[in-house]
């Protein structure tokens, strides 16, 4: 390959990689007990940062997983037959409307790719999901964010408001991560009559297993029989299998075969479809679990309220503390003493709903440190 040399002919560049990405912020995973636990010279640390379940994985899950890595030298099924089947018949949708992905994250980040251009526009309220930003900047899109409300929910007036002719996709996250409020029928349903039908509407429901709020919609039961609606599922959460990220959407026939294309192939690994093929199988566990979660959520967000009364309510495996500017030196003092949390700095604290031992030790932290 020939280059000019001479450098008026040449579009100059400030570096290797795109300059706007400087700017940011890496997504933040949560920390290393094991090396918090080196630092403090304790035995273990306990870790309610990520919102992982605590309970291992389902049965049945491990010895599918070790038969499967029998088989690693070979690629997995790039189709994801078997698993797309299993989860057509679970949710009652035919399996052309089903893609999966390294995660719902991989698949939001997919379906931006699908729908948008550089200049076109990803809406979102904010603060919500931290991937959100990345995956618009990543694409070229624009991110809009509009602010959450005084509750710490989606402003979904606004949102609708902030739609213009650039506006492509829309991030629903229900139950919004990482404040845990949700939005009602009512609400979702007005929201989705205002927004034009050539602006696809994602609703992120990583964490619909632990709602339990009657009023809160199932999307895939409500809105998935609308063209620009799409939602996202993950197995990460409450089925138990975040180190094999793993997630779904459901979505028009034309969007899942799109996104489909241009997934990275044979992205969905093979333990990973064996994983959730046999977590799949152990619906009432999950059920039983989740029960868990929810009463320890309960109890947490009781006795939080005592400490910080406009802890607000949680439909998900996760409680918010809207400490604002105090939040980075709550989560300081929680790992001094050996508890990690999510700290958004300027916003609050995000903590994950661990056992009860693993909460009572968060909420002696937390009696002191508020």
């Amino acid at each position: 390959m020939t280059r000019s040399s001479d450098p008026e002919q040449r579009p100059r560049r400030l570096g290797l990689t795109r300059a706007d990405l400087d700017a940011l912020p890496n997504y933040v995973p949560g920390r290393s007990p094991a090396d918090l636990a080196r630092e403090l010279g304790l035995t273990e640390a306990i870790k309610l940062a990520s919102n992982e379940v605590p309970y291992g994985p389902l049965p049945g899950v491990v010895e599918a997983v070790a038969q499967a890595v029998a088989g690693v030298h070979r690629y997995p099924d790039m189709g994801v037959v078997a698993l797309r089947a299993t989860l057509a018949a679970r949710y009652g949708v035919a399996a052309d409307r089903i893609a999966t992905g390294c995660g719902s994250v991989a698949l939001a980040e997919h379906l931006a790719r699908a729908t948008c251009l550089p200049g076109d526009e990803i809406l979102y309220s904010w603060r919500s999901f931290e991937a959100y930003p990345i995956i618009a900047a990543t694409t070229g899109a624009t991110s809009v964010r509009v602010p959450n409300t005084a509750d710490h929910g989606h402003d979904l007036a606004a949102m609708a408001a902030a739609v213009t002719d650039r506006t492509r996709m829309i991030l629903v996250c229900n139950p919004n991560n990482p404040t845990g409020t949700s939005l009602r029928r009512p609400e979702l349903d007005r929201f989705l009559a205002a927004v034009p039908d050539d602006v696809l509407v994602v609703l992120d429901e990583a964490y619909r297993e632990f709602v339990t709020d009657p009023d809160v919609p199932d999307g895939l039961e409500a809105y998935a029989d609308r063209p620009n609606v799409v939602v996202l599922r993950t197995l990460s959460k409450a089925w138990g299998l975040a180190g094999l990220r793993i997630g779904f959407l459901v979505a028009h026939p034309e969007v899942a075969a799109a996104v489909r294309k241009v997934v990275t192939p044979f992205s969905t690994s093979l333990a990973a479809q064996a994983g959730a093929l046999a977590a799949l199988a152990q619906e009432e566990e999950v059920r039983r679990r989740c029960a868990l979660v929810v009463a320890e959520r309960e109890r947490v967000t009781e006795a939080l309220r005592k400490l910080l009364p406009d802890v607000p309510e949680s439909q998900a495996n996760f409680v918010w503390l809207p400490l604002g500017d105090r939040a980075a030196a709550f989560s300081a003092a929680c790992e001094a003493r050996g508890v990690i949390v999510r700290p958004f700095q300027g916003d609050g604290v995000r903590v994950t709903i661990g056992t009860a031992e693993e909460n009572d030790a968060f909420l002696s932290v937390a009696e002191t440190a508020l």
